[in-house]
This record gives C-alpha cells, sequence and structure tokens, in this order.
C-alpha cells in the first residue's frame, strides 16, 4: 500500500475532527472554503488509509463521579504469564489503559474510581490475578496535559 500524503486541508480537517468528532461536514466545509463532498472524500481516504480508524467520545469523569486516577504498575512471576494477566486485568472494568512495559514493571496500568476505597478495591483485584507478584500505585494528583493536537501537529511538521 502505498504511503497517504496529508496536506494542510488534511491537517485542518484532522484537527477540527480532533477537537469535536461530531462537528459536521458541512461545517467544516464552511471553515474551510470548501465543499462538504470534499470534507467526506477526504475523511473516507484517511479512514481507507487508516489514518484515521475511528472518532472517540470524550467524557467528564468528575461529573460522572470517577474523578480519581491511579496508575498502577504489576510485578508479574513470570514474563510468560503476561497474556493470561491482560486477559485477566481486561476484566476489570476500572482499568481503561495497560501497557506491556520494560524497565520496573511488567504492565503499567491506569484505572479510574470513585474513591480512595473504590481505588483499593480495584488494586487489589489486579493484586489477586495468578501471577502478579506485586503492584506499585502512583495517584495522580491532576492531570494536567491531555492534548492530541500537539501531537499531530508535531507528527504532521515532520511528514515529507
Amino acid at each position: 500500500m502505498a504511503k497517504f500524503k496529508l496536506d494542510e486541508t488534511d491537517h485542518s480537517i484532522l484537527d477540527m475532527l480532533i477537537d469535536n468528532t461530531r462537528t459536521p461536514f458541512t461545517d467544516i466545509a464552511k471553515k474551510l472554503n470548501i465543499s462538504a463532498g470534499t470534507v467526506h472524500v477526504r475523511v473516507k481516504k484517511m479512514e481507507e488509509a487508516g489514518i484515521i480508524t475511528g472518532s472517540s467520545l470524550r467524557l467528564d469523569y468528575i461529573k460522572l463521579g470517577y474523578s480519581f486516577i491511579a496508575y498502577v504498575g504489576v510485578f508479574l512471576n513470570k514474563t510468560s504469564q503476561t497474556q493470561f494477566v491482560l486477559e485477566r486485568i481486561n476484566d476489570i472494568p476500572y482499568v481503561t489503559v495497560a501497557h506491556v512495559t520494560t524497565g520496573k514493571f511488567n504492565i503499567f496500568c491506569k484505572i479510574r474510581a470513585k474513591d480512595t476505597g473504590h481505588a483499593k478495591d480495584i488494586i487489589y483485584l489486579i493484586d489477586d490475578i495468578e501471577g502478579v507478584t506485586r503492584t506499585e500505585t502512583m495517584i495522580s494528583l491532576e492531570e494536567s496535559i491531555n492534548d492530541k493536537k500537539r501531537l499531530m501537529h508535531s507528527i504532521f511538521n515532520t511528514i515529507d
């Protein structure tokens, strides 16, 4: 498959969709002074090229009562147990992200909880998984930066 080349119009379309994935193509078209059909065709091409793989919804976790964030480093008895442990972690809905890592931890997870008591229960669930020798937790005091647009612009500036 040939490498898909993004131009400034594609960058602008992506920029607006990252701000709000529900932005109507007609609104994007008006802002960019192009037709809605052009926006549709370009988005479709980016989907077919695998650049756009879906859309997401941002939630206000504070309003939903899940403002507590913690990161849990998971130590395994053996690295061969990684897939088994990940499958069990995947069964815990409050684990929102899990990475297989190098370094200190075998797996690194992000959890969302109601409060410290709820977080403790989630951590105990992780700790009780067969193959987990121990966990180490870091509490997030504040999510200060969560900005995909800066990364996107950096990537665009490095693409030939």
